[in-house]
């Protein structure tokens, strides 16, 4: 299963045309797309309880409407330009730290993951953990395997390590982090392709310690 090139055709045409005027003259197309990719979500969280705790989830779970909330933003254009879903335990609205597929034209699509709008409360534990234990986050987001998949980090940084910290210098970058967070793009010839399930699940098992990492040090929850 992958994604069809009807979706992306649509996704780019709304691009263009983000209007709900447009919208409501497509609204038949939206739905079959949106079909389409809903029975992508079901295989996704099938795929996925082979090695997390997906008890319970379902498609609702996990996806994400189109339609955006402008009322505090300066782009007020109606409608998200993208596809998109997050899987984990208790679906997205968990609070978990998850697996997130966002699926855009142009290359824009990626698998993500980690903490990309934490609360004071989670940076606190973060920063404490890393202080205590900052060689099991190392030992996960610089080996080899999980640098080639995802690269390096991506989010804000403190200019310098908080007060009442004297970290390694190993670990002082992980501690002026605000955010942490990593992802791997894919080419719209990727998704599109017949192995694209097999491909997402082995980039997300790469990506499964970092997020049982954080998982551990925010809930105190033990990898499934």
């Amino acid at each position: 299963m992958s994604i069809s090139p009807g979706l992306l055709s649509f996704l780019s045409d709304l691009k263009v045309n983000n209007s709900r005027e447009w919208f409501a003259a497509n609204k038949a197309l939206f739905e079959l797309e949106k079909g389409k990719f809903d029975k992508l979500i079901e295989a996704l969280i099938l795929s996925y309880g082979e090695f997390e705790n997906m008890m319970g989830v379902e498609r609702k779970h996990c996806s994400y409407r189109i339609y955006r909330d402008v009322r505090f933003s300066k782009n007020k254009d109606p409608y998200k330009t993208w596809f998109s879903a997050s899987f984990s335990e208790g679906g997205r609205r968990s609070g978990l730290m998850d697996y997130y597929l966002h699926i855009e034209p142009g290359g824009k699509s990626f698998l993500g993951g980690g903490m990309y709008n934490p609360t004071p409360d989670q940076m606190a534990k973060y920063r404490q953990e890393v202080d205590y234990n900052g060689f099991a986050l190392r030992k996960i987001v610089e080996s080899p395997q999980f640098v080639s998949t995802f690269g390096k980090a991506e989010g804000e940084m403190l200019q310098k390590v908080p007060k009442g910290f004297d970290p390694s210098p190993e670990d002082a970058p992980y501690l002026r982090r605000k955010q942490l967070f990593y992802w791997k793009h894919y080419t719209d010839k990727e998704i599109q392709s017949p192995d694209f399930i097999s491909q997402l699940m082995k980039d997300s098992k790469v990506m499964k310690p970092f997020l049982d990492f954080l998982n551990a040090t925010f809930f105190d929850k033990e990898p499934f």
